[in-house]
């Protein structure tokens, strides 16, 4: 209803005339069988006179502006209501679009894209049915009805009119049940449809993975097995319809024959004329097109209405992490982050966190590091606040970032993500993310920043290069310098590196070090990583394992320990080492090839 009648005061008015043309269409199409009668009675008189035939020229011209009158009106109803119509679509996607956004990352970890596109194209789509059939199909079809029985038993008599009542009422119910019967198969081609979208796009997707693992013919298997429910479902469909196209022309052809029969009996009784006749046959003719439509415009808002509620489903999807009612803007003064006895858990079986305490101070460099699974990256989660903790507090400059806006909150902070995902679009326009409306030269700046505008240049059309899909087009690196580029771009107080440099080969790594380390001065930094190269510089580095902190201090403190860190680093170096070792093998041209690849 709120998209029936609008707020907007011209988009009711807007309604409001729809419903009057809508009115003077319908009077139109009830006039014009009255006409036809009159003309067949006034023809029907032996010898014609003058006065009769230019009468009757008149009634045709009648009759022929009626039936004008009869689209104009329907046409200029539909022209006026359609600002109305794609006002509604449009607010129900934007409105769905932003609260897909403002959704939690949970959600967004679970989801599968392609149905959810699914979900919400068919639902807006279904507005425009339900909106369209129920005021333009349901209810003109009532009042024709209505009117049309009227004169029935004004012209003609009560029988007449009760018969094409009965054979409307068995005609709607009939059409009624085989719609709701047919209704199931639309369900399961729904669900088979969205069930092939979601297979398709998840393997498009990964189309490299797919490419790696020689899966192209399972993949369309599986899409074929989709699409073989689909066709199942889509034949069922289409015989009961059949069915009830049938169903609808025999029911309809009987209660016309019952009618004329009628009308006949009253012709020779003396009771009517042959224009009666004439004119109870077009009435029956008028009412047959909108109830011909009564199946599709029923099944269609039956579905309409599935669709809508499965996307006003997601609409009622909550919100996870919400800003408080009297939330304020974060105040950074100088960027001072501090954990407090953090404990978190993605699912209540499994702690991730346990009591975690540090502090960031402001301008200084912490590093976090462990190995896989110590919930590094669930800190710059958490600090991001796309999920909030169970239990203890995260300070930035004394404020609990779940007293203040979460807008605010992320404008503060930069991040370089460990897993990069680009916008299928420019160079620049993945760059100038960080900051919309970023100058070029500010642009250009941070690329030379991040060690990306030479191979910007050598690109084929530069900043304007397309970069593909999830940014597939460019290597690992060239993606992660893009990311940090769009990190020195927003210029943000606080900086979290999430495994910047892991995509990095040891040369490129030492120059982004460079500049990262150029970028972070002055800025609160936190650092996540895995190489321990790359946080040696730290003011303090943490030792994460199991989800609680087992060593801290700086590098050099942490190698006299001797303990965890140390180890790592002593591994480390040894990979390193043995790198280097084979890549001096391989140059050594007096080496044994089957040696080298030994080593």
């Amino acid at each position: 209803m709120p998209y029936l009648w609008p707020k907007n005061a011209g988009l009711r008015t807007r309604v409001f005339i729809s419903l009057f043309c809508m009115v003077l269409g319908i009077a139109a199409t009830a006039y014009f069988p009255l006409l036809m009668g009159e003309v067949t009675n006034r023809l029907a008189v032996k010898p014609a006179s003058a006065l009769v035939i230019g009468t009757t020229l008149g009634l045709v011209g009648a009759y022929v502006a009626a039936r004008i009158l009869m689209q104009a009106f329907g046409q200029l109803r539909d022209g006026i209501f359609a600002k109305v119509l794609y006002h509604a679509m449009r607010e129900v996607a934007v409105q769905t679009f932003a609260h897909i956004h403002a959704l939690s990352l949970r959600f967004h970890l679970e989801r599968k894209t392609g149905g959810l596109s699914r979900v919400i194209d068919r639902g807006i789509k279904g507005i425009d049915t339900l909106l369209s059939f129920a005021l333009f199909s349901i209810f003109p079809t009532i009042f024709q009805l209505l009117l049309f029985t009227a004169i029935m038993v004004v012209k003609l008599d009560w029988w007449i009119a009760m018969t094409t009542l009965a054979m409307v009422a068995v005609y709607t119910w009939f059409t009624f049940a085989v719609t709701r019967w047919r209704v199931a198969f639309r369900r399961e081609m729904n669900q088979s449809d969205t069930d092939a979208n979601t297979k398709a796009v998840d393997s498009l997707l990964n189309f490299e993975t797919v490419k790696y693992f020689n899966n192209e013919a399972h993949e369309t298997r599986r899409f074929d097995r989709s699409m073989e429910k689909y066709s199942a479902a889509s034949i069922q469909s289409q015989i009961s319809l059949s069915i009830l196209n049938t169903g609808q022309a025999a029911i309809m052809a009987v209660g016309m024959g019952v009618v004329m029969v009628l009308t006949a009996i009253g012709i020779r009784d003396g009771r009517f004329t042959v224009g009666d006749f004439v004119m109870a046959n077009a009435i029956l003719m008028q009412l047959y097109q909108p109830l011909n439509l009564l199946g599709t415009v029923y099944r269609e808002i039956t579905q309409s209405l599935v669709d809508m509620d499965a996307m006003f489903r997601l609409l009622r999807q909550p919100q996870e992490v919400k800003d408080k009612a009297d939330a304020l803007p974060l105040a950074v003064r100088g960027g001072d982050i501090k954990f407090d006895n953090v404990i978190f858990a993605y699912d209540p079986e499994r702690t991730v966190l346990k009591g975690i305490s540090f502090t960031v101070p402001a301008g200084k460099t912490v590093a976090v590091v462990g190995p896989s699974g110590a919930g590094k990256s669930t800190i710059s989660r958490i600090l991001y606040r796309f999920y909030d903790i169970k239990s203890g507090s995260v300070t930035i400059d004394g404020q609990d970032i779940r007293d203040v806006t979460q807008t605010s909150l992320r404008a503060a902070i930069g991040i370089v993500p460990q897993d990069t995902v680009l916008f299928n679009d420019t160079v620049k326009y993945n760059i100038a993310y960080g900051r919309i409306g970023a100058s070029d030269a500010d642009i250009k700046d941070a690329a030379q920043l991040a060690q990306i505008d030479k191979f910007i240049t050598l690109l084929p059309m530069g900043y304007d290069s397309m970069v593909g899909e999830r940014g597939l087009k460019l290597s690992g690196g060239e993606k992660q310098r893009v990311a940090i580029a769009r990190t020195i771009l927003k210029n943000p107080p606080i900086l979290m590196l999430d495994e910047a440099t892991s995509a990095l080969d040891t040369g490129t790594e030492r120059e982004i070090q460079g500049a990262l380390n150029q970028v972070s001065q002055g800025r609160t930094t936190l650092v996540i990583a895995h190489r321990l190269s790359t946080v040696i510089d730290a003011d303090e580095i943490l030792v994460l394992d199991h989800g609680q902190i087992i060593e801290r201090g700086r590098h050099g403190e942490l190698i006299a320990l001797n303990g965890h860190y140390a180890s790592m680093w002593n591994k480390q170096r040894e990979a390193a080492a043995a790198r280097e070792k084979l890549k001096e093998v391989e140059a050594d041209p007096d080496v044994v090839p089957g040696i080298a690849r030994a080593t």
